[in-house]
């Protein structure tokens, strides 16, 4: 099994699980960045750094994940992306991108990117709380 994360986006306590959970179950973890990351030095992680561009680690992501394997990642059209092709998707509180919540996730995204331009509401999603570490 491999894992993939875009690791630009994933928070590294996030990161730091899922490395912590590849070394018990021995599977592979493949960090993807549009900028330079300081690798954990563990023979099962990866990093490959592509060429710095809009969208460059998610198109990386889209062309090389494949079904049967798990991204984890924040963008909801990146989801949308790699659902249509049948990769496991999951944020990084754990919650799972799929056809029956893609249309409802990338509304509540337009929505909320609408009202931010709006001036009607700010910021990004709080740090994650015990629960959401836990899932």
């Amino acid at each position: 099994m491999r894992v993939w994360i875009d690791a630009d986006a994933c928070p590294r306590a996030a990161k730091d699980q899922v490395v912590t959970f590849a070394l018990k179950r021995q599977f592979e973890v493949v960090l993807v960045a549009g900028q330079s990351q300081i690798k954990p030095s563990f023979a099962c992680v990866k990093l490959i750094v592509v060429p710095s561009g809009p969208d460059a680690a998610d198109d990386y992501l889209v062309e090389h994940a494949v079904p049967g394997e798990l991204v984890i990642f924040s963008d909801v059209p990146l989801a949308d992306r790699l659902v249509k092709k049948g990769v496991t998707a999951l944020d990084p509180r754990g919650k799972e991108f799929s056809p029956a919540n893609m249309s409802e996730r990338l509304g509540v995204r337009k929505l909320c990117t609408d009202l931010r331009e709006q001036g009607q509401m700010g910021g990004g999603q709080q740090p994650p709380c015990e629960k959401d570490k836990q899932e």
